[in-house]
């Protein structure tokens, strides 16, 4: 079955990179007043469900609605996986320079081997590529699975010995370091979701659609989020329970995200997928891996001056100034493999 790109989940994955940015402008830029305060709670809450977990389940949509290769799979996960690396190194450039001239006596490890969204991305592309030949094109199998994942957390055990191999290596499976942010266990569950999502929204797009907004889905999805609100916001706003949060967020995560998707879908549907902010949100969420990259390597080597010393009224001008100039590295850096392409055809 061949599926053109959709304009929804570009969007929503534009979306989810930009609230990206506002959260780590929040945690990084921002002076403690800021946030313990309401607002600065609220930047919290927009920069977990609405961001990283969206984005996730967005990556497993994709999967599932255009197939490829195992092999292609690995590949990709493990690129992905380099990519984290070195994206780690490249965002500490002026806190390694401060450790290597002793104005910081801090160890660098975690800080190279930080667990963040690019590594869970890898190894959840890998997991999805190994399980799919068997999982088949039953979406039940990978809600069970996700489901499983998202429990793990409660039933394995945590690392505590004295082994920095393994410390380190186990911290992207499971672990309360601070520095691992997105463990396999329970982020992966996200993914497998979204998988799970693009096989039924294969099967039949407007069917899946109407199912969704006419069945017990969306009115569950209401419920939870309704139910479980108090209790999500306040997972939120704690990084460390969002980080190693349980199967009861997941839950109200992906009710909180089938609300999301319908909103968008209508604002797609009103704006039109032609008009100008509709474009940037999905051009963004089609370059959404360089576009988090280029955002990260300005904020964490600007957040070494700057940490928690930003005012309030500043961090508007910061958020609109790193958005225009990551739009603007993007664009370049497409530039640049568009004219290598017309000059390797010639």
């Amino acid at each position: 079955m061949v599926v053109k790109r959709l304009v929804l989940p570009d969007v929503l994955k534009g979306v989810a990179v930009l609230l990206m940015i506002q959260v780590h402008l929040t945690e990084l830029f921002a002076t403690e007043l800021f946030y313990s305060s309401l607002p600065g709670k609220i930047s919290l809450f927009l920069g977990a469900v609405p961001a990283a977990p969206l984005f996730m389940a967005v990556m497993g949509f994709f999967f599932a609605l255009f197939p490829r290769s195992t092999r292609y799979y690995i590949k990709r996960g493990a690129g992905l996986i380099a990519a984290g690396f070195l994206l780690n190194l490249g965002i500490n450039l002026r806190f390694f320079a401060k450790i290597i001239s002793g104005d910081l006596q801090l160890s660098p490890l975690p800080y190279i081997f930080g667990v963040d969204i690019l590594f869970l991305a890898g190894l959840s592309l890998v997991f999805l590529a190994l399980i799919a030949p068997l999982a088949g094109k039953r979406p039940h199998i990978f809600l069970f699975i996700a489901l499983a994942v998202s429990s793990m957390p409660f039933v394995l055990p945590v690392y505590d010995g004295n082994n920095v191999i393994l410390t380190y290596l186990l911290a992207y499976l499971h672990s309360h370091e601070w520095w691992s942010y997105f463990p396999l266990f329970p982020w992966l569950a996200y993914p497998l979701t979204g998988a799970a999502a693009g096989l039924l929204y294969q099967s039949g797009p407007a069917e899946f659609a109407d199912s969704v907004k006419k069945s017990w889905v969306l009115w569950a999805s209401v419920s939870v989020f309704l139910v479980l609100s108090w209790y999500g916001f306040g997972v939120s706003i704690r990084l460390e329970a969002y980080y190693h949060h349980s199967a009861l967020f997941y839950g109200w995560a992906i009710a909180f995200m089938v609300l999301i998707a319908l909103l968008f879908e209508k604002l797609v549907s009103f704006g039109g997928s032609e008009s100008a902010i509709i474009r940037y949100f999905a051009w963004t969420g089609k370059n959404v891996t360089s576009f988090y990259v280029f955002q990260w390597l300005i904020i964490g080597n600007l957040a070494t001056s700057l940490y928690k010393s930003v005012e309030t009224y500043k961090l508007i001008f910061w958020f609109a100034a790193i958005v225009l100039i990551s739009s603007v590295l993007v664009w370049l850096w497409n530039k640049k493999h568009h004219w290598r392409r017309i000059f390797e055809n010639h």
